[in-house]
């Protein structure tokens, strides 16, 4: 006899047929979602290298540029044949001296510095700024004419400036490996001529996300 509350077979295995269908069906949709959002994830992931790339770029030029201007204005000595290029990334990051009184950072003598209070500080205007120093007072009350001439002398103490934080790693290739050109170089030459940096480059030959471009010419 059958039970009041009781399912029949058919029933119950009509029901677990269809749960089977939707399981089925609901795997179905996923794995077509995901195999939608894997190109549009390595698209996102390759506009974002790109962007980085472009920021890596102009800050390494504009640093070459700064050095180039504080050169130009005999603040830097240079090597000849530079053309007042850096010589490398590194000494953009390591910093080099720069005189505003000009003719290169050949500084003043120690005797002069002694006991001087004045500290330099090199400022986002490209000028050294400079605490004043402690000046003593003659007999009469008048100042005294070497604490003016120490003065004179912090005004050109040279302060060593850095151009560049550090040399950032390339995102297309992973490594800090930056193509350079010096300037007797060819636009589009791949060997550096080692003589100075006046442009630096992505040593990556793929093609960029609009297709018409390497990173390399960029």
């Amino acid at each position: 006899m059958r039970k009041p509350n009781s399912v029949p077979r058919t029933a119950r295995q009509e029901n677990a047929g269809l749960t089977l269908l939707e399981l089925i069906l609901t795997i179905g949709i996923l794995l077509v979602l995901s195999t939608a959002a894997i190109p549009m994830f390595r698209v996102t992931i390759q506009h974002r290298k790109e962007t980085e790339l472009r920021n890596d770029l102009r800050e390494m030029r504009n640093a070459i540029d700064r050095y180039k201007d504080d050169a130009d204005k005999n603040l830097i000595r240079t090597e000849v044949g530079s053309q007042n290029y850096p010589p490398d990334l590194q000494t953009l990051v390591d910093g080099v001296e720069v005189s505003n009184a000009g003719g290169g950072a050949g500084g003043i003598s120690a005797s002069a510095l002694a006991g001087a209070s004045g500290t330099s500080q090199f400022g986002s205007t490209g000028t050294s700024q400079f605490s004043t120093p402690q000046l003593g007072t003659g007999a009469a009350g008048g100042t005294s004419q070497q604490a003016l001439g120490l003065g004179q002398a912090l005004s050109t103490a040279p302060s060593k400036v850095r151009y560049l934080r550090k040399i950032p790693v390339d995102p297309m290739t992973g490594k800090p490996d930056w193509g350079l050109r010096a300037v007797q170089d060819e636009p589009d030459s791949n060997s550096w001529g080692g003589h100075n940096v006046f442009d630096v480059y992505s040593q990556s030959q793929a093609i960029s996300s609009d297709e018409k471009t390497k990173y390399s010419d960029w």
